[in-house]
């Protein structure tokens, strides 16, 4: 896959001069709908005998549009890890489009003139409720306006999950934010995953029989609820089972900041420094306050039981590494 950095305006030779279908989103998550349209442009290209081209930012519009503050957003998978997923649904070029505010002010036929018809896009592949400016006068209905003809014009229709609830970014975040990850995990059609660096803690998991790798994870991740976790972890390219927490310690100490340590099972190594991934499987309970060590000592032995007992009756999980 190339990656193909733009900012507007851009040149010319910086578009490889060759017909593609393109798919268009800002593709938050990767999920299941964002994945329909994709492969529904990979069939097209395929047919055609031409490239898949992928389209996206490098940040949310909305820090352009509602003039949010950028460290404050959280995504579901920043642009390394949107990476990944786009190799993995084997994308030819990955435009990656700098968000300012002059690419995001082009009128509609602009943004058609140069950002569909300039990248030589013989057809486009896009969700139902896909913008390229205001809502009321760039939608999907408008688009073939401002085509002229000049490409054709694929609608992916909702997709939804077996309840019959819309899948949708916003739907993910906030079964992260319930803590649910059993549906979070169904609409996106992978293990929600992010990475971090191992960095020094206060080794009070250590002194309890149950050491952690303290996670330093970037701002722009969104975490899911606090609480204890299932999860599997990459060390050094190998994964191990293990239970992470969310939260901020409150046992032994108040108004402390947001940890993820994760207790990783079989695994005796000091491994500070590394870059891991964490991959979430299943929420097992909320953060506590314990009155003792001990207390917690011995609802952390539950805890080990549970997520052996839940990697047990689901032994697939540790098999899925990317997108089915």
């Amino acid at each position: 896959m190339e990656i193909i950095y733009l900012h507007h305006p851009y040149q010319e030779e910086e578009i490889p001069n060759e017909e593609i279908v393109l798919a268009l989103g800002y593709f938050d998550g990767v999920h299941t709908g964002h994945q329909a349209v994709i492969r529904a442009a990979k069939k097209e290209a395929e047919q055609r005998n031409c490239k898949l081209a992928v389209m996206t930012f490098n940040q949310h519009p909305s820090i352009v549009y509602k003039k949010l503050d950028a460290e404050s957003m959280k995504y579901l998978s920043i642009l390394d890890r949107k990476i990944e997923l786009m190799e993995a649904l084997e994308v030819d070029y990955f435009y990656v489009i700098d968000f300012t505010y002059d690419f995001g002010t082009l009128r509609p036929q602009e943004f058609v003139d140069q950002y569909i018809v300039g990248l030589h896009a013989k057809a486009i592949v896009a969700g139902f409720d896909y913008t390229y400016g205001p809502k009321t006068i760039a939608d999907m209905a408008h688009l073939p306006t401002y085509a002229k003809k000049r490409f054709d014009i694929i609608e992916i229709s909702p997709q939804v999950a077996e309840n019959k609830e819309k899948i949708s970014s916003t739907s993910i975040r906030q079964a992260l934010d319930d803590g649910d990850m059993q549906k979070a995990n169904r609409m996106l059609g992978y293990l929600y995953q992010f990475e971090g660096r191992v960095m020094h803690g206060d080794a009070r998991g250590r002194e309890l029989g149950y050491p952690t790798a303290n996670i330093k994870v970037g701002k722009q991740i969104r975490l899911p609820k606090t609480g204890v976790y299932v999860v599997s972890i990459e060390v050094q390219g190998k994964w191990y089972q293990g239970m992470a927490s969310i939260g901020y310690n409150i046992t032994f100490e108040e108004n402390r900041d947001k940890t993820v340590e994760v207790n990783i099972f079989d695994f005796d190594r000091m491994i500070y420094g590394e870059k891991v991934k964490v991959r979430w499987h299943h929420f097992l309970r909320d953060e506590w306050k314990f009155s003792s060590a001990q207390e917690l000592i011995t609802q952390l032995e539950k805890d080990a039981v549970d997520t052996k007992s839940y990697f047990m009756a689901h032994p697939e999980e540790m098999m899925n590494e990317a997108i089915d």
